[in-house]
């Protein structure tokens, strides 16, 4: 399949929010108090022209998503640019064409695509920075083998996620970052 024939089966983000089972409060919250600051909106007024859509690889259960995903939503709001999510798990061929590292299939994954359905950009998972904190955050675990790597990995990943959901600092690096690929 072409991008614009993923582009028209994906899901409009009310069809993916009222699908969403594990982190939709967590993202509806983020959108709903992520605000766009004057600077971002006019250097987003210059996208517009461009009539960009984008493709969300992505799954409810991941917390990139759920921080990505809705800062996305801000930024093509203002960059008028149309978003439809494609369900990972569901669609494996186009996920593997998007590949992290090429051996990762990583989400979320933003393709963004021209009107002629030409890849004009892709972003995701991370952006560097969050990268950088995650991979920290991993070094600092115990071995895999050891008793409690699985407890210390858990409490990890409940860390960043509280992070991911309260400091602003991060949605905006993540949009920056966004940005920097549509720009």
């Amino acid at each position: 399949m072409d991008l614009n024939t993923w582009f028209q089966n994906g899901l409009t983000k009310d069809e993916y929010i009222g699908l969403m089972k594990v982190n939709k409060e967590g993202m509806v919250s983020i959108y709903n108090r992520f605000e766009l600051n004057e600077e971002i909106k006019k250097k987003l007024e210059a996208v517009q022209s461009k009539k960009l859509r984008a493709i969300v690889l992505t799954e409810d259960w991941c917390g990139d998503a759920m921080l990505n995903n809705p800062v996305l939503l801000k930024l093509a709001e203002a960059a008028n640019i149309e978003v439809r999510f494609v369900l990972r798990d569901q669609n494996l061929e186009l996920m593997d064409q998007y590949l992290t590292n090429g051996t990762s299939r990583a989400i979320p994954i933003f393709i963004f695509i021209d009107q002629d359905g030409n890849e004009v950009g892709v972003w995701g998972p991370r952006a560097p920075e969050m990268q950088a904190l995650v991979e920290k955050g991993r070094a600092e675990l115990p071995d895999k083998e050891a008793p409690d790597f699985q407890e210390k990995q858990m409490a990890l990943y409940k860390t960043l996620g509280a992070s991911y959901q309260n400091d602003l600092s991060i949605w905006q690096t993540v949009a920056n970052s966004i940005m920097a690929a549509i720009l």
